[in-house]
């Protein structure tokens, strides 16, 4: 079954777990989820970020919520009005790939909505994509890499993290535009590019309530720990 899964509010070391059992259960299936949040802003940053770089990024913004390791790579994110999503499938394509396909089918969606912006062609060094550059951590949205989708004033819209587990990918992407959560236009674009991706219908489903329970403990025992925090 390939599905558009939708959950009560949960907070952020309750979607990351949700992420991940999700791979597991599901081995075989397509699966889109937008996030539903709990009241608040909050944070996540990639798998191998260091925390002590972390949270000198988020005392310099002033930030003072939850934040939460990924279990996918990437910078810190700051989740305030995004349109936060994640999509679990098969695939045996390299991250890169997969992730300059996914970009391109949404922004052909966008593109049919009207909505200007590019994908951002520029080719960059590594050193770019590592967690840390110059001691500091990176943020996804201050620095666009090769496939990030700009907007039409040039800053970065969408980005993501991917993690294969075996034949099964997690993307984990954030699309940020002012009321990106209630305009509908972006959850379709997502939707329909995915489809386009995948070549694939969704069926519209509710997360089964064993999956939740299970995916909460999941939270408890290992995302919102002390040592699954300060891993790195």
């Amino acid at each position: 079954m390939n599905t558009l899964i939708s959950t009560p509010p949960l907070n952020v070391f309750e979607h990351m777990a949700l992420d991940e059992h999700l791979v597991h259960v599901w081995p075989g299936a397509v699966i889109l989820r937008f996030y539903n949040w709990t009241p608040g802003a909050a944070v996540t940053f990639g798998y191998a970020q260091f925390i002590s770089e972390v949270r000198r990024a988020l005392n310099g913004q002033g930030f003072s919520g939850s934040y939460a390791r990924r279990p996918t790579g990437g910078g810190v994110v700051f989740h305030t009005d995004d349109l936060t999503f994640s999509l679990v499938f098969t695939s045996l394509a390299k991250p890169a790939e997969i992730y300059k396909n996914l970009h391109s089918a949404i922004f052909a969606q966008l593109q049919k909505s009207g909505f200007g912006g590019e994908v951002f062609g520029k080719i960059l060094p590594a050193a770019e994509y590592a967690p840390s550059i110059n001691h500091e951590a990176n943020a996804c949205f201050i620095r666009p890499v090769e496939n990030d989708l700009l907007a039409a004033d040039g800053q970065k819209m969408l980005g993501g993290a991917i993690r294969r587990f075996g034949q099964t990918v997690l993307y984990q992407g954030s699309l940020q535009q002012p009321g990106a959560r209630t305009n509908p236009l972006f959850k379709r674009a997502v939707i329909e590019g995915v489809r386009q991706f995948l070549a694939v219908d969704l069926h519209p489903m509710a997360c089964a309530p064993e999956d939740l329970t299970a995916a909460k403990e999941l939270a408890r025992t290992q995302y919102n720990t002390f040592g699954w925090t300060e891993k790195f």
